[in-house]
């Protein structure tokens, strides 16, 4: 029998290589014919990944991380048709049964078959199934047809798998989360926070014809991160008003539509930078986008934070100003990203180098026993997307 190990969450702050089982076609007691078996060829560690590792969600301790996988086919269940044996593929986030009525619709994110606590799964996640990870050396797929994208040439997509890493999770959701908000050719975009997602997020406003990209963060070296591609910049730490450093940008303090890619653990601007404000970028971006605009919102809301400063935060229950953005007209989207909708046509921009989306969130690739350590590095704000080759199969 292969051995296995994997990345697991132990205590807030701390997380461990371990010896775990190796996978199975199996559902609990019954077979998963409709699964197969990856030996993962690349994972990555995500920004949702240090919410749990911080100790700001009920994960329990013990849990296998990773839900941003790439792998290598290596066993199929008989009732997989399409994906053989020897495919290179890439595995959405999201699990979805491709049965029920919210996949029909693509609505792959909040699939109603595959977690019995309410709707949507996730690789490796708290609350969203009970599904183990995939930051480890092998992993199970299930419903693979539907879920799996196999890459059309397995030596084309090595040349580029620092970038194809990208599809299982932070491209398609900075895609998203930018489509959602309306960027089009000619927009005003401000995208809040500049780590993985939100330069994902701003690399695809690029991809989408954004006229001006404006990124806002606190920490210097991923703001120099996002203006290597060509994004203009806004240091949060001021304490000078958002919209003030938009206009000394734009000329008027307002963008056309702005995209959190922050979420629950935002942090007070300017003179409050140091003390968590979970509601301050939805705040902020209300202010700032014009009437009549949207706003996407792909940065990580939860039902329960342990680690909220109050008893209303620790619920998800925020001080939201909704007068404000009823008041404007906009239009807010909020969830996860249904991977599927954007996986494909991602992956053809990234073969056919219309974006070079590893150097957009600077790719680092690092061994799996190397990962406690991404983990810290990642916490400090490295501008950096750790990815984890178990294998070395990642080519230099």
């Amino acid at each position: 029998m292969c051995q296995n190990h994997g990345v697991a969450y132990i205590k807030p702050g701390v997380v461990e290589v371990q010896s775990i089982e190796y996978p199975k076609l199996a559902l609990g007691d019954r077979k998963c014919e409709h699964g197969v078996i990856l030996q993962i060829v690349s994972t990555n560690i995500c920004g949702s990944d240090q919410h749990m590792v911080r100790g700001r969600t009920t994960a329990p301790a013990g849990l296998v991380l990773g839900h941003e996988i790439t792998g290598l086919v290596i066993e199929a269940g008989r009732d997989v048709e399409f994906i053989k044996v020897g495919d290179l593929v890439s595995v959405p986030f999201n699990i979805a049964c491709g049965r029920c009525r919210n996949c029909k619709v693509g609505q792959t994110g909040i699939c109603l078959n595959v977690n019995p606590a309410r709707p949507g799964a996730a690789y490796g996640y708290v609350d969203m199934g009970g599904w183990v990870g995939g930051q480890a050396e092998y992993v199970m797929v299930p419903y693979a047809d539907f879920n799996l994208l196999k890459f059309p040439d397995k030596d084309q997509a090595m040349a580029k798998i620092r970038d194809l890493t990208l599809l299982s999770d932070i491209f398609p959701t900075g895609y998203h989360g930018a489509v959602t908000a309306g960027v089009g050719p000619g927009s005003i975009v401000y995208v809040a926070g500049a780590g993985p997602v939100g330069l994902a997020c701003a690399a695809s406003c690029h991809l989408l014809g954004a006229a001006v990209v404006i990124v806002g963060d606190m920490i210097p070296e991923r703001l120099e991160q996002a203006r290597s591609f060509g994004c203009e910049t806004v240091d949060l730490r001021k304490d000078v008003a958002l919209s003030e450093q938009i206009a000394a940008i734009v000329g008027v303090p307002e963008v056309d539509c702005a995209v959190d890619c922050v979420g629950f653990e935002a942090r007070g601007h300017g003179s409050e930078a140091g003390t968590e404000h979970p509601a301050t970028v939805l705040n902020a971006v209300m202010t700032v986008t014009r009437a009549g605009g949207a706003i996407g919102i792909p940065g990580l809301y939860v039902t329960g934070d342990p680690g909220a400063k109050d008893d209303a935060a620790k619920e998800g229950s925020l001080s939201i100003r909704i007068g404000l953005g009823w008041a404007k007209s906009h239009s807010f989207y909020t969830g996860q990203c249904p991977v599927m909708k954007y996986h494909r046509q991602l992956m053809n921009a990234i073969l056919y180098d219309k974006i070079q989306i590893a150097k957009a969130v600077n790719v680092e690739v690092i061994t799996l026993d190397k990962a406690p350590q991404g983990y810290q590095d990642f916490d400090k704000g490295a501008a950096k997307k750790f990815v984890i080759d178990p294998h070395g199969m990642i080519p230099n």
